[in-house]
């Protein structure tokens, strides 16, 4: 795979860290944890989305675009960090945030990433849960256009074959890392959603033959939903990268045991990996994606699903700046603070 053939803007601190959790791994009595800092790609405060947004962002000045519109939900991390990548660019930025959880709380709907995209300087817009976003950010856009703009719209998520040539690439860093240190990954785990980031990292490991089986642990669709939606887009990333029919459909696996009440919904199971991961190994996790992801991981290692023995790499898709969207969810307040003595 030769990603020099791809525009790109390189902005994200690659190659991001690839570490081991003793603390996690000594509590959970095995398998060998490790994980992959996504969460310090250094944009905006990290994540997965700026690996897509590198080449999707590279699409859009070359096409003179001065107005980027994408859309996701009202915590969107793709948002934030698209809002990011175009004050870099000397772009404006437009964002359509999708009420997916009818959440009232003033946190979650104006601070974390909310608050970032206007730090960010972006414009937004709201619309309720469950309407057709691409159609409505498509109607957005033809709307500035009519006004003599030159807009570049990016799907939710960064999620079409341009975007995922960003973990495509990133298989190759992780298996490069995994080469010089040693390491036998028998495992790569994931949280799965809007579907690029799983489908980049199966064509990128498929079109290597690296035979590292790939779990993706789904916050929103149902299984049959999410693997699809996974499948299709691998299959177009593929043969974007000139291997078309390296991604067999049994190469495709989600599970979606951990979505709980719905997407962006915290589980108890959540709750408790957000805290073990802070606890134990310092690390941040958010309440939508990462969190239900390593809630899978936990919940998988404890019911024996991996051998003590295995190396187990998750993939940390950033988003933690989301957890000042979420505080109530915690129940911290009056807990944990002590009164000095009079």
């Amino acid at each position: 795979m030769h990603f020099s053939r791809f525009p790109r803007v390189r902005v994200a601190h690659l190659p991001t860290a690839l570490e081991f959790m003793p603390r996690l791994t000594e509590v959970l009595g095995g398998p060998q944890l490790w994980i992959k800092r996504d969460d310090c790609t250094g944009l905006s405060t990290g994540g997965n989305k700026t690996r897509k947004l590198e080449f999707l962002m590279a699409e859009a000045q070359a096409m003179g675009a001065d107005l980027v519109i994408t859309q996701g939900a009202t915590q969107s991390n793709h948002a934030r960090q698209t809002a990011a990548f175009a004050c870099r660019l000397g772009m404006d930025c437009h964002i359509l945030l999708e009420d997916r959880t009818n959440s009232t709380d003033p946190n979650y709907n104006y601070n974390g990433n909310v608050f970032l995209d206007y730090l960010h300087g972006a414009t937004a817009e709201k619309r309720p849960g469950g309407v057709d976003m691409h159609a409505e950010m498509e109607a957005v856009a033809q709307s500035f256009r009519d006004k003599g703009r030159t807009v570049y719209t990016i799907p939710g998520g960064g999620s079409n074959p341009t975007g995922a040539l960003g973990y495509a690439n990133c298989a190759l860093e992780l298996v490069n890392q995994a080469n010089a240190q040693g390491l036998r990954i028998d495992h790569l785990v994931h949280a799965t959603g809007s579907a690029g980031t799983q489908a980049g990292l199966i064509a990128g490991l498929k079109a290597m033959n690296a035979q590292i089986p790939l779990l993706g642990i789904g916050v929103r669709a149902p299984k049959a939903k999410q693997e699809e939606n996974v499948f299709n887009l691998a299959q177009a990333t593929a043969e974007k990268l000139g291997c078309p029919g390296v991604v067999q459909r049994e190469d495709v696996v989600a599970n979606t045991d951990y979505v709980g009440e719905g997407y962006g919904i915290p589980t108890p199971g959540c709750i408790e990996a957000i805290e073990m991961f802070a606890r134990l190994e310092g690390i941040l996790l958010d309440p939508v994606y990462s969190g239900k992801g390593a809630a899978g991981l936990i919940d998988l290692c404890r019911e024996g699903h991996f051998k003590p023995t295995d190396n187990i790499v998750f993939l940390h898709t950033g988003g933690s700046v989301a957890l000042f969207g979420y505080t109530d969810a915690f129940k911290y307040e009056g807990t944990h603070l002590a009164v000095a003595a009079e």
